[in-house]
């Protein structure tokens, strides 16, 4: 009989240590384990608050809800920004943004230096107090593949390229994705 209970009792601590190894392994797949494209949200046209892309390969993303995102008329003119934050990250939060275009009559914009009609992307350095910006050498394109007024539903792709010279180091941003309610 005790040989039975032990047996059972041993048969259990086995079981339950492989679910909290099969659970641990899901939890680490949504975090530190996954690489690339596949750390990304999907690409969704219906507000979910998500944000992501890849910068020289590693993801970023604030699934988080909370970002600021805004599409305002402001002096006749629409203006747009977006600015997800990336904790832990040295590349700390990422301003992307369009300089007076409607969204309705224009379903992308070029990402270079903030003029108008164009717009541009900024990321701010976690401790060093500055940030680093596109300009016309080093552009991109950000397009509006849903754009819902009415239900303040915003969702894009983009990718552009940043440099830093102050480290001399060149940034490549791919596989940029948002979903997004905006406030007007």
């Amino acid at each position: 009989m005790k040989k039975k209970l032990y047996t059972l009792l041993l048969l259990f601590s086995a079981l339950a240590g492989l679910g909290s190894l099969f659970l641990s392994c899901d939890s680490d797949d949504d975090s530190t384990n996954c690489q690339g494209i596949d750390c990304l949200p999907p690409a969704t046209t219906t507000g979910e608050g998500t944000f992501g892309c890849l910068v020289n390969g590693e993801p970023f993303v604030d699934n988080s809800g909370a970002f600021n995102c805004f599409y305002q008329l402001v002096d006749g003119e629409y203006f747009f920004s977006i600015s997800p934050n990336f904790e832990g990250k040295k590349l700390v939060e990422l301003d992307l943004g369009s300089n007076a275009i409607n969204f309705s009559n224009s379903p992308n914009f070029i990402i270079s230096d903030y003029s108008i009609g164009n717009g541009g992307a900024a990321f701010f350095i976690s401790g060093e107090g500055r940030n680093i910006q596109t300009n016309m050498e080093r552009t991109g394109i950000c397009d509006i593949n849903y754009f819902n007024n009415e239900n303040n539903i915003i969702s894009g792709t983009f990718e552009f390229e940043i440099f830093d010279e102050v480290t001399q180091t060149l940034y490549i941003v791919t596989e940029g994705r948002f979903d997004a309610i905006f406030t007007q």
